[in-house]
């Protein structure tokens, strides 16, 4: 099949450091043609992918130094491009929210839309009711909740390449981590005091965004002086693989829907088990038991971290390699390209 997927251009593809959506457009669309699909990408300039790239823009937006800049401008510059050049592609695959509706209403049904995000924004159901035909995909079965009567075609849970971050056995670290986002509801605070209580040193690989500068300088910073706290700040994929793998545990202590959580499966892609708080994907992601434990306290997350050492490293491993690899999110988006543009089992054989 031709496939166009379209990226958000906040980030490059994939982000040099942090970012979710933009990175799993860059594990699809290689997945794709490893797959032997013909794939184009409609990115940001500084993209590395397997796909034919259309850059679109010279930059990512984060990484431009120009203080005057415009998503918005960005954004709608892509969307011309994309509706000059959507002939010759058998499926339009957007992960741009819902930017694009407006635009592609006389082909909706040859679109394909990934919502990375939160749903339960008051604007949201009457702008999925006015946009009805677009087909939708969740990220989660938790995610669609706030949006019930929506399109949705499936939940394709997100994939990462199986050769990214190496397995490690025997963790020498004796941490446990946390990482990805500085901010009120991904609760780094729970993770401070849970480590403490549990007489674990907590390392701390995160961004603070504009947004959340003043809850870190407020809240989070005088945290830092805990005992045995590290705050070791916003790192790439180059040095996950030993932050993570290095890990006893990941602690992911959220308080909000969150639609996916990729980092979970970035430590499971080590080896690392996960210890997460009840909430949004949490329970759709986790094997409790197996990958981590499931937790609704402190108290259950202190008791879970001296449990987590019997967990087995190889099974969390074999649970990412089986429900999470870039090649099953592949196989299960070709599934839904191929019922839309009507190739049924022709499409399937298709997958390679």
């Amino acid at each position: 099949m031709k496939i166009a997927q379209i990226s958000p251009l906040y980030e490059s593809v994939p982000p040099r450091l942090y970012g979710g959506t933009e990175r799993v457009v860059a594990h699809l669309s290689d997945a794709l043609v490893e797959a032997g699909h013909q794939v184009t990408l409609f990115a940001a300039a500084d993209a590395v992918t397997k796909a034919e790239l259309v850059p679109v823009r010279d930059q990512a937006l984060r990484l431009d130094p120009s203080p005057l800049k415009s998503n918005v401008a960005a954004h709608l510059n892509m969307m011309h491009e994309v509706q000059q050049r959507a002939g010759e592609f058998d499926l339009l695959h957007f992960h741009v929210d819902l930017l694009h509706f407006p635009f592609f209403e006389d082909r909706a049904d040859r679109t394909l839309t990934t919502l990375h995000g939160r749903l339960d924004h008051k604007d949201l159901p009457d702008a999925y009711k006015r946009w009805s035909r677009y087909p939708l995909v969740s990220i989660s079965n938790h995610q669609r909740r706030p949006l019930p009567r929506a399109r949705w075609l499936g939940t394709v849970y997100h994939g990462l390449p199986t050769d990214l971050y190496p397995f490690v056995a025997r963790p020498s670290g004796g941490y446990l981590a946390f990482l990805g986002r500085i901010s009120p509801e991904k609760r780094l605070d729970r993770a401070i005091e849970i480590a403490h209580r549990a007489g674990y040193p907590l390392k701390i690989a995160a961004k603070v965004d504009k947004a959340d500068k003043g809850y870190f300088h407020e809240t989070i910073e005088p945290l830092l002086d805990t005992p045995g706290v590290e705050f070791v700040g916003e790192i790439g994929d180059a040095q996950k693989a030993e932050f993570l793998g290095q890990a006893a545990a990941l602690l992911f202590p959220i308080d909000w829907p969150e639609p996916f959580g990729l980092v979970m499966i970035e430590a499971m892609a080590c080896g690392t088990p996960v210890i997460g708080w009840n909430c949004g994907s949490v329970p759709e992601v986790l094997d409790e038991g197996i990958s981590g434990y499931i937790v609704d306290s402190i108290d259950a997350a202190v008791a879970a971290v001296d449990d987590v050492a019997s967990l087995d490293r190889e099974r969390v491993r074999e649970v990412f390699e089986r429900r999470f690899s870039a090649a099953a999110m592949a196989h299960d988006y070709v599934d839904l390209y191929a019922g839309l543009v009507g190739l049924g089992d022709r499409g399937l054989r298709l997958r390679a």
